[in-house]
């Protein structure tokens, strides 16, 4: 098992330097390392998937129980990280969490399914984002610069986002809104650089955390995009 401190951003630039070329004298730890990962990541797309075409077929439901399968699903996500070390038991919350997180995302889902060209838009933003992450992430793996003083930046942003995003639900601005899922489409394309170099580098210690990381960047942008398409197919109906 790949397994290695974590980095972080208070490293000078030669500790920085020192576990990056640790990592690098470690090939076969490091591939055996991104192939649990990417297994992981994509068992959980298709866990989601799941979760999101069951919901779609009782979403009155689904929009009812919304905030309390909220509520689960941070839960499980939070027990995620303490049972991250315990086999079988992991992967159970780790499926749990991706499955539960595709029933939530199906109100969103439902009410772009019902717009004109509804199905045209959802097929629009996962092909964007599955384009976007690939190719960030092949960047990631094969640039030379260092993306590691990019966590507290983007953490300040990711709050921001959140802020902006609890407001609007009292606001109910669509132009906000818009606003809100611009932003957090440039944020999580740049959470998803900043953990696959993360990933590179040794930053996680499982794959199942790194896995999560992943599928966490890729939803938001997903759902980002999907907003960003909805909101601009909207006005054109308009």
């Amino acid at each position: 098992m790949y397994n290695r401190e974590y980095l972080n951003d208070g490293k000078s630039n030669e500790e920085t330097q020192s576990s990056y070329e640790k990592t690098q004298s470690r090939p076969a730890d490091l591939a055996g390392f991104l192939k649990a990962t990417y297994q992981l990541f994509a068992s959980s797309l298709m866990a989601a998937t799941v979760g999101a075409y069951v919901g779609l077929g009782m979403a009155s439901m689904i929009a009812s129980w919304y905030w309390g399968l909220v509520i689960l699903e941070f839960a499980l996500l939070f027990g995620l990280y303490a049972v991250k070390d315990k086999p079988g038991i992991n992967l159970a919350v780790l499926f749990g969490f991706t499955f539960m997180s595709g029933l939530t995302l199906t109100p969103l889902l439902s009410s772009v399914f019902n717009m004109p060209g509804g199905a045209g838009i959802v097929a629009q933003a996962f092909l964007m984002t599955s384009i976007a992450f690939g190719g960030i992430s092949m960047f990631a793996m094969t640039t030379k610069r260092d993306f590691s003083g990019m966590g507290k930046m983007l953490f300040i942003g990711l709050i921001i986002i959140i802020v902006g995003s609890i407001s609007n639900i009292f606001i109910g601005s669509s132009m906000l809104q818009l606003g809100i899922a611009m932003a957090g489409a440039l944020l999580f394309s740049a959470f998803i650089l900043y953990d696959t170099q993360q990933i590179i580098k040794g930053g996680f210690s499982t794959p199942i955390e790194a896995a999560i990381a992943l599928y966490l960047d890729f939803l938001n942008l997903f759902v980002m995009l999907l907003q960003i398409l909805a909101s601009f197919a909207g006005n054109k109906d308009d």
